[in-house]
């Protein structure tokens, strides 16, 4: 986005595009579609950002939605079995690698080292709830940047001017940074509704206690209660969704992230194939294939509705903003703790694809996970290592890493036979 619309288009400039980033960053939710709906808005405002945020999700839709009808289909046969099998192992990379880029990104002094550190601790031995570990980091990240901004301002950037904010263009209209109460008062009558009408009338006509109706509102505290991005979605999901409800096992929350890793759009379209899933396996009366579909579709609306709020909501006032500074402090101290939430996702990945058994330790607040070293599984943890090479020391892309371990997987699997 950055190369095609600062670089080659010229539709805004550096300033303006690291400002969208952070304000985005600061967001629940996929970061990537809402800097789409933001510099949509910022261009040709609410048109433009409608534009821009429906159809940066409608491929990645497309393409999650037939991978989860042949994945169901036919999921069952060597070859889908040996592919999947392969992916999984290629994620465990792919998500240790978005470990290991977040963090150089912001990992840049000793308290920020101290925040990943204390997140993943807090978050894997100790349970913490996702929404308090991030709502801490903000208020610690706002609180430091008072007292010791060096500490946390860690993304800067470059091109400041003398009093620490970015120089804006003038190439986009002013009148951006212009709202008043009746206009927030307008988005919000319009975009609630829309937001929560489909799990209302899913709600009312399949009951309360139905899984579309859970995964409704499930995904609707997604949406308000993930920051940084995909990984940190998927760390909260997964806990619920596999753990407490039982829509999905661990392995197959690692094949829908394969899913989406290898199709256009957001990572974030993993969410997609839990919603299709957990429907699946919970129809009620309708065909298990059609309740797919409504799962599908539900969880991708509730996912990417409140995008288009925060953005068409906060914008105006964020513009005004421009670059400031304890704004970029809590922002670097919720990436912090990000790094330290992905970090556990990608131990849990690892455990639960390694391992064909994995222990739980509970004493007091303390939770303990182990995993049954004697249940190893040594032809996934072969093209993990492979995958790891490939990722980190031969430096390949991820399609490539992601080809390559799915064809070992579907290699084994078929000589397996």
């Amino acid at each position: 986005m950055h190369r095609i619309i600062v670089e080659e288009k010229q539709w805004i400039n550096e300033a303006r595009f690291l400002h969208a980033l952070n304000y985005c960053m600061l967001l629940p939710g996929p970061e990537a579609q809402q800097m789409a709906i933001y510099i949509g808005w910022l261009i040709h405002r609410t048109r433009g950002g409608l534009m821009a945020g429906i159809l940066f999700v409608i491929p990645g839709f497309v393409s999650i939605l037939a991978l989860s009808i042949i994945y169901v289909s036919f999921g069952d046969t060597p070859v889908v079995n040996g592919l999947f099998f392969g992916l999984k192992s290629a994620v465990i990379a792919i998500v240790f690698f978005a470990f290991m880029r977040i963090g150089k990104r912001v990992l840049k002094n000793r308290m920020m080292v101290f925040v990943a550190i204390t997140s993943f601790i807090a978050i894997h031995f100790f349970n913490a709830s996702f929404p308090a570990l991030i709502l801490c980091a903000g208020l610690i990240g706002f609180i430091g940047g008072k007292l010791s901004p060096g500490q946390f301002d860690v993304n800067e950037g470059h091109g400041k001017e003398a009093n620490g904010n970015l120089p804006f263009d003038n190439s986009v209209d002013t009148s951006v940074q212009r709202s008043t109460w009746k206009y927030s008062l307008r988005v919000v009558a319009i975009s609630l509704p829309l937001w929560f009408g489909p799990t209302l009338i899913a709600g009312f006509v399949f009951g309360r206690d139905s899984a579309y109706c859970q995964m409704g509102i499930l995904f609707s505290q997604a949406a308000v209660v993930t920051f940084g991005g995909a990984y940190s979605v998927l760390a909260y999901v997964a806990q619920q969704a596999v753990e407490e409800f039982g829509w999905l096992k661990p392995g197959e929350m690692l094949d829908g992230l394969g899913m989406a890793e290898t199709t256009p759009g957001p990572l974030i379209m993993v969410l997609q194939f839990v919603g299709f899933m957990g429907a699946y396996r919970n129809p009620g009366s309708l065909d298990p294939l059609l309740a797919g579909l409504i799962g599908s579709c539900l969880t991708t609306w509730v996912t990417f509705v409140p995008c288009f709020l925060w953005i068409f909501l906060g914008a105006p006032y964020i513009e005004r903003l421009q670059g400031n500074r304890l704004l970029r402090c809590a922002m670097s101290t919720i990436t912090a703790a990000v790094v330290g939430v992905i970090l556990n996702l990608a131990v849990w990945f690892a455990m639960h694809t390694l391992f064909g058994t994995v222990n739980s330790h509970v004493r007091g607040i303390l939770t303990l996970q182990v995993p049954d070293v004697t249940t190893i599984r040594i032809p996934a943890a072969a093209i993990t290592v492979i995958a790891c090479l490939l990722t980190f020391y031969w430096k390949q892309g991820m399609v490539l890493t992601i080809a390559v371990s799915a064809l070992l997987g579907l290699a084994y699997n078929l000589m397996a036979l």
